[in-house]
């Protein structure tokens, strides 16, 4: 049913009956997940809802002594959050409280990730900074119509991501412009060249296929930044090149100890770029044995996802994610300190170990990426509301492109428009008798796209009068709604 990590049994025999319940609830909402045959309606999500708040109000009761009570119960609940969070983006009501469970859930372990690592970009923490702030908002708003348990549970885990957050940017603080630049290609770099060592056919290692002629590129990129700093190029005499990037992860590192000059900070990333060139080039894409069957799922997980990104606005339902990141968590919560173990609890090398992150991170990355792209539109109103922003698209770089010297050109457009308009029934884009949420972000956009219709219409006739042509034939239904 589900890749939670395995807790103990709940101690105490009141919770058994709760346990039992939300079992039942995560098996509706897990059968609500699979069933494609409608569209999800709001009335079931909120209704299961509902059911697990009331499960929740009665666990609180009975630890009023023991709030930091974890056990198989608290599991479940998380599986539970996590399906009714992606199911109210899979409805479209992305702006309430429920929602953030998820994408906090996923930012969580993506900035954990990120400090891990000790390398990410000005831009990453711009990203995540602002979702946050948008978060905290919708949980603000949530006060009056959901649970103060719910909202204080989201509340500390925004609290969390806030502090990682402001540590990560902290290490950044005293980077110049020029640094800056310097540092963000070193990111782009080095991440690249990750990509690059997971590069493959059919999910396993192939050295014939390793791409030595991109790691050069970089490698030569990362020698125009060495020379600008008039850096020493890292010399690891009698020593692997993996012993020494862990010695120099040691010796300057982005996550550890006081705040480094920014000269130090990037100088760190330019020797672990360097040395990561000579690791990746040595293992030629071949992953310890030990740790195959790992970077198997991961290798897997990461394209999976990263194909769905082709087909993500047309086809992709929030709650598919789910299974993904349970997965995922399964192999974070797996490690020992930080490290990938195998099965005899040895860790990995340097290589495997960073590997592994980055896979894991990617994934995270991709799942991050779905859920702030996810529109305030149910699925049953996404096709509509897709064709639309093509349209739009369109239009748009129609008017670019110079705009049309007649409005007939835009019969195709008027057309389309017009036909997606006359859906509508007394104002509203129904289906059946249900009336699905994000009519408001349908509307706007329909709009959008007859101004856009409107002002190539214009510009058109504007051109004509200028040229001193003869008035453009009168077209119903380009740009307007009469």
């Amino acid at each position: 049913m589900t890749d939670s990590p395995a807790f103990r049994l709940p101690l105490d025999p009141q919770e058994q009956p709760i346990l039992d319940k939300i079992l039942n609830i995560r098996d509706h909402l897990s059968i609500l997940k699979q069933d494609r045959s409608s569209y999800v309606k709001s009335e079931d999500v909120v209704q299961y809802y509902t059911q697990l708040m009331a499960q929740v109000e009665a666990l609180n009761r009975i630890r009023v002594s023991k709030r930091d009570e974890q056990n198989r119960v608290d599991t479940v609940l998380d599986d539970c959050f996590q399906l009714i969070s992606l199911f109210f983006l899979t409805i479209g009501r992305n702006s309430e409280a429920p929602a953030v469970y998820s994408a906090i859930s996923t930012v969580k372990r993506l900035l954990d990730h990120l400090k891990e690592a000790g390398f990410y970009s000005a831009k990453d923490l711009e990203s995540i900074g602002s979702h946050i702030q948008d978060w905290h908002a919708s949980v603000e708003r949530g006060k009056e119509s959901h649970s103060e348990h719910l909202l204080t549970l989201l509340n500390a885990r925004i609290e969390l991501c806030r502090a990682t957050l402001k540590e990560l940017q902290d290490r950044l603080s005293r980077l110049d412009p020029q640094m800056m630049g310097r540092y963000e290609k070193l990111v782009s770099i080095l991440r690249s060249l990750s990509a690059c060592n997971t590069r493959s056919r059919v999910g396993y290692p192939c050295p014939d296929i390793f791409p030595a002629k991109e790691v050069n590129e970089f490698e030569q990129q990362v020698w125009q930044i060495e020379s600008e700093m008039q850096a020493e190029r890292i010399q690891h005499d009698g020593i692997s090149a993996e012993d020494a990037y862990a010695d120099r992860l040691g010796i300057l590192s982005l996550t550890e100890g006081e705040v480094q000059d920014g000269d130090k900070v990037v100088q760190a990333l330019l020797v672990r770029c360097t040395l990561w060139i000579e690791i990746i080039r040595e293992k030629q894409g071949k992953i310890d044995d030990r740790f195959q069957d790992t970077y198997d799922k991961l290798l897997k997980i990461r394209n999976n996802l990263e194909q769905m990104n082709l087909t993500q606005a047309w086809s992709l339902r929030e709650t598919d994610l789910y299974s993904f990141q349970r997965q995922l968590d399964r192999v974070d919560e797996s490690r020992v300190d930080g490290n990938f173990i195998d099965v005899e609890g040895r860790p990995a090398d340097l290589h495997a170990q960073r590997t592994l992150l980055y896979l894991l991170r990617k994934s995270y990355a991709f799942i991050y990426q779905y859920i702030i792209s996810s529109e305030p539109v149910s699925e049953a109103l996404l096709p509509i509301y897709n064709q639309l922003l093509t349209l739009k698209r369109c239009l748009k770089e129609v008017k670019h492109s110079g705009g049309v010297d007649s409005p007939r050109e835009l019969y195709p457009y008027s057309m389309k428009l017009n036909s997606i308009d006359n859906m509508k029934k007394d104002g509203k884009f129904m289906v059946g008798n249900d009336i699905p949420e994000g009519q408001a972000s349908v509307t706007a956009l329909l709009n959008e796209c007859f101004e856009l219709a409107y002002e190539l219409r214009s510009e058109a006739d504007e051109k004509n009068e200028e040229n001193g042509e003869p008035d453009a034939e009168e077209v119903n239904g380009v740009g307007t709604k009469d």
